[in-house]
């Protein structure tokens, strides 16, 4: 095992980039399987969405295979627009027991009876869609696609008193893409320059932290710090932090990552209070794991003028490797009006860069910028998410929205709930939640196990002669329990990240088991030296 110095060289490496020198480690043992809560990905998925998209798939290419078929060489061509519909409800008719099927015939009737849209329209463009065989157009997001994931984005943010046509999506890869291109556009359009301050709520994702530090922004990050002893809830005097006039915007990620606890009702009015003192303050919230919440309300709900919504369909349907989310803005909002404030040099600056794209730049929304942004500009005409991953969007969307008991939800928390309670409970601790909890992830807290299993002096012997890194390397090595470490999120004190979305029921006891061999090793190791 490394010493005290070698341990300490880690302290500063982003915590998924030590992940590879702890499976590394845990790896090494071939006696035993590793056991990585390191990684966020689920091991859960939404079945039904993924039948009907590959039922839809099928009757889109017999549709294709309608033009050319005298070629007999597996070619086809566009959709034909003629009797598509009634094809459609004839495959429906005929292929109705089949999985996926019938979740097919709801969807178009839930899209005509409920959302009010043209179903014959609707399902042109799923076809076209799913075949792949045109540009995205509109590239922002495909027109009907862009209607149903704003019904499901208000439904499940809590902001369903907003109207579907007063905000604006744009469909990315990802949560992960939604950063890169917002950051970059911010930076771009005199939105954030370097030097400039930005708030981040932490413990927060990772490169939330570092984007800011690249030599590309040179960002001062003033964090507004969750305290664990208020179940990781922003105190009113961090929150007022947000009151200085010279921090340009607040990034935050809601439920947090890796407390997985929302931010409550006080909080909210809390931060709506400061946007009415402080108009002019931009807002990033992440909210990525508010359809795992419970009455969730996003910041986007409260403040919609002030906010950039990021939402990915990765965690909550198991499709990380779809590479699904949205960026929402409102209509109208602090951004556009933001931009047009700008200095006249930099507005012609922008204004000649993009030019080619739009006769009037200077009305080029900040959401359309993204667009552009995301493609270098020049590209802006071949921009825009992949048509087949928008219908599948599109059809996971459809899904969670027609479940009005919400039997999907339902399943997983109590799935990820009962991963919580086998961890903590052969941990030999009682697993703490309120209301406000989601569970995603947990942090295990070292003082605080320590302090639980055995006493106070215990845990200061421990802060004081235990490097945090060593428990992570000692847990990998010995039970090849892979782990983040905490500080790596910007929490305030030695921790890791355990997610409990990718293992099962009785690995993670197993690793409750292995920390709480290892906190006794370390109270032996405690109770010898007091003793000599």
């Amino acid at each position: 095992m490394k010493n005290k110095t070698e341990y300490a060289k880690y302290a500063n490496l982003s915590p998924f980039e030590l992940k590879d020198s702890l499976i590394e480690l845990a790896q090494s043992h071939s006696d035993r399987a590793m056991l990585n809560a390191g990684r966020g990905n689920p091991n859960f998925l939404a079945t039904w969405p993924r039948q009907a998209f590959f039922q839809l798939g099928i009757f889109a290419t017999q549709e294709s295979e309608m033009s050319f078929s005298y070629l007999n060489e597996g070619v086809g061509g566009m959709p034909i627009k003629a009797g598509l519909t009634g094809r459609f409800e004839h495959f429906i008719r005929q292929n109705y027991n089949t999985p996926g099927v019938a979740f097919l015939g709801k969807v178009f009737s839930y899209i005509r009876d409920q959302l009010g849209l043209d179903e014959n329209a609707f399902l042109q463009e799923m076809i076209e869609g799913i075949l792949g065989c045109n540009y995205p157009v509109p590239d922002r997001m495909l027109h009907f696609s862009e209607d149903v994931v704003k019904s499901y984005i208000l439904q499940q943010m809590g902001a369903q008193y907003l109207d579907r046509d007063n905000i604006d999506l744009f469909a990315v890869e990802g949560g992960t893409a939604a950063m890169a291109y917002i950051f970059n556009s911010m930076k771009e359009n005199g939105l954030i320059e370097k030097g400039d301050k930005i708030a981040i709520g932490a413990p927060i994702f990772t490169p939330y932290l570092e984007i800011p530090e690249l030599n590309d922004y040179q960002l001062v990050e003033v964090l507004i710090n969750s305290d664990p002893n208020l179940n990781w809830q922003y105190p009113e005097s961090e929150l007022r932090k947000l009151e200085d006039p010279s921090i340009k915007a607040f990034f935050v990620v809601n439920p947090s990552n890796p407390p997985s606890v929302k931010i409550d009702d006080n909080s909210l009015k809390i931060i709506a209070d400061i946007v009415k003192k402080r108009p002019e303050l931009i807002i990033l919230t992440d909210d990525v794991y508010g359809t795992f919440a419970d009455d969730f309300q996003s910041l986007f709900a409260i403040c919609p003028q002030n906010t950039i919504l990021v939402y990915s369909f990765s965690k909550y349907f198991g499709a990380t490797g779809w590479r699904l989310g949205v960026i929402a803005t409102a209509r109208d909002n602090v951004i556009d009006k933001a931009i047009k404030a700008l200095p006249n040099k930099t507005k012609q600056i922008l204004n000649k860069r993009y030019s080619s794209i739009v006769t009037e730049p200077e009305n080029l929304k900040f959401i359309d910028r993204l667009v552009a942004d995301s493609r270098a500009v020049a590209l802006n005409h071949t921009a825009g998410l992949s048509t087949p991953q928008q219908v599948q969007m599109v059809l996971f969307a459809l899904c969670e929205m027609m479940d009005s008991d919400q039997s999907y939800k339902n399943a997983l928390k109590s799935l990820i709930r009962r991963r919580a309670a086998s961890l903590y409970q052969h941990l030999g601790m009682q697993h703490k939640t309120d209301e406000n909890s989601v569970d995603y992830y947990t942090l295990v807290d070292l003082e605080h196990i320590c302090r639980e299993l055995y006493d106070d002096k215990f845990a200061k012997w421990i802060l004081k002669n235990k490097n945090p890194s060593e428990m992570l390397f000692r847990i990998a090595d010995e039970a090849g329990v892979v782990l983040l470490p905490g500080k790596g999120f910007a929490v305030q004190h030695p921790s890791a990240r355990a997610s409990l979305a990718n293992l099962n029921e009785y690995q993670y006891a197993a690793i409750g088991l292995s920390m709480r061999k290892l906190a006794e090793e370390y109270y032996a190791e405690y109770k010898a030296k007091i003793n000599n």
